[in-house]
């Protein structure tokens, strides 16, 4: 072993200490179980047939497997693409095809969606925790291979896809070092000792509340097995289960999206304040924007914890803010970690602070959109500046402020709106969970905003005109919604990301039937 910061590493020191529990079921993975069952799974893959920067697939549900399959890539110096487990047959063929993987795990919960895919090219098939036609069992797949390392251990790189919220998804190739495990040179070594500066230790317990198919909770959750953490997985994320998991199993340090606080906050009082948290320590949350009054709130209820950061799958660039400088810059997600730029029209050129346009990082990792050299390129300028399409600006003492996504931008009667700042001030309406406002065909302005509201379960009371009268005293009468539709559940990924183009293309598909 070149480094501490290693899974077998880890497993030597302290086999017996718990490297995953899941939170619903108290299943417990020690760092023994971990890494002996990667192992194995690394000398099936090498059995198969597939050698350093091959690729493999997995679409599992959050469980102790999916983390033993990751590692087992890791540890072979593989890809792995973890495919979201809610895609239909159509995306999760494309996700398939696109990636070229050559062995495919799956959870036995999901063997119906696997019954339809097309697996012809795909050598090697397994099935965790039941049976599916066409796969072989887990467990059994296992049991022949030996618990130690492979001789030719590398590391690996996640390749995960966009959640293709305005799009086809995409995937997210970096740079594979195949560097030899635990190489304090290799990415995700590097990450590993960027993330242990806040305090994270062999005693820290991490709660990983989201789907692991996503790219923060994923690496965060390596991560800490690097660093010989716990980590309590939660099936799927509930807010009051989450709040109990917390005390139950002392967690220290966490991982959330603003709309898990959002739904935490809309507890009833006596749920919301009968769980013990005083064991947190670090509390993180990224991945989608937080409204003000959210944020403002999750600090008065949790204390001065509650940090943020910005960034992407792609790795371009960064912010991070801790809690107090929030408090001084709300609505900031921080300071870059490396060099920010906001352009206008003139993409080459800097705006004055204060000026909002799209946010380009320069530096940052080398990556590449698989397949798809054409959006590698749209996402640079001619200084190589690279942007995620998202649009800010900057203050006078370098906090960004990010007020939309280029894409969302609506031109209405010649004006350009950005409708984040509706969604921020509906999401603080106390009847209200989720909002998405979006511009909508209208013969006269061309676009007018419409905003689709999530309201409490069982609510009857709220109606459209007491939302549209909340927005009107608070924002600007041109950034108000014009109308307002309800919805039973907002089309958003578990990590908190919205599928705004599936709201928004109805009307635009039949302009003559939904004018507002």
């Amino acid at each position: 072993m070149t480094n501490e910061r290693h899974l077998g590493s880890q497993s030597e020191e302290h086999p017996d200490r718990p490297a995953i529990i899941m939170a619903g079921s108290g299943l417990v993975t020690t760092y023994r179980d971990l890494d002996e069952r990667s192992n194995r799974l690394a000398h099936l893959l090498r059995n198969a047939g597939l050698r350093t920067g091959d690729h493999i697939a997995l679409m599992m549900e959050n469980s102790s497997e999916f983390l033993e399959v990751a590692w087992a890539a890791q540890r072979s110096g593989l890809y792995y693409t973890a495919l979201n487990s809610h895609l239909r047959r159509s995306e999760a063929q494309h996700i398939l095809d696109d990636c070229g993987a050559t062995a495919f795990f799956i959870s036995a919960s999901l063997a119906e969606i696997a019954r339809e895919l097309d697996l012809r090219r795909i050598g090697l098939c397994i099935v965790a925790g039941g049976e599916a036609r066409r796969f072989l069992p887990y467990n059994d797949a296992l049991a022949r291979w030996p618990v130690t390392p492979i001789v030719d251990e590398a590391e690996g790189r996640e390749m995960l896809y966009s959640s293709g919220t305005t799009g086809a998804p995409k995937g997210v190739r970096k740079v594979l070092s195949a560097a030899p495990m635990g190489d304090p040179t290799a990415t995700p070594v590097v990450l590993a000792g960027n993330i242990a500066r806040v305090g994270i230790d062999g005693g820290s317990v991490y709660l990983s509340p989201a789907p692991l198919y996503h790219s923060a909770p994923l690496v965060y959750s390596m991560a800490m097995h690097r660093l010989g953490a716990t980590c309590v997985v939660m099936e799927s994320f509930e807010p009051a289960r989450c709040l109990e998991t917390i005390e139950r199993y002392r967690v220290t340090h966490a991982q959330f999206v603003p709309t898990m606080f959002t739904r935490m906050l809309r507890l009833k009082d006596e749920e919301k304040y009968s769980y013990d948290l005083s064991s947190l320590r670090w509390v993180v949350h990224a991945a989608a924007p937080c409204p003000v009054p959210v944020k403002q709130e999750m600090l008065e209820w949790w204390g001065m914890i509650i940090h943020e950061y910005y960034a992407g799958t792609e790795d371009i660039g960064s912010t991070a803010i801790r809690p107090e400088e929030w408090v001084a810059h709300p609505g900031s997600v921080g300071r870059p970690l490396n060099e920010v730029h906001i352009v206008g029209d003139d993409i080459e050129v800097d705006l004055p602070v204060g000026q909002t346009g799209t946010v380009y990082f320069a530096g940052g990792r080398e990556f590449e959109y698989h397949n798809d050299p054409e959006k590698t390129g749209h996402m640079a300028n001619q200084q190589g500046w690279r942007t995620l399409g998202d649009v800010g600006y900057l203050d006078a003492d370098g906090y960004l402020y990010l007020t939309d996504r280029a894409s969302d931008m609506v031109i209405s009667g010649g004006v350009n709106i950005y409708p984040r700042e509706a969604e921020q001030v509906l999401a603080t309406h106390p009847q209200v969970i989720d909002a998405a406002v979006f511009g909508v065909p209208d013969d006269e302005m061309g676009e007018s905003l419409l905003a689709v509201v999530q309201k409490q379960l069982g609510d009857e009371t709220l109606a459209a005109a007491d939302l549209m009268a909340w927005c009107r005293d608070r924002l600007a009468g041109y950034k108000c919604p014009r109308a307002v539709e309800f919805i039973t559940e907002m089309p958003r990924d578990p990590s908190g990301k919205l599928f705004k183009r599936l709201l928004r293309e109805p009307y635009w598909k039949d302009r003559s039937s939904r004018i507002v």
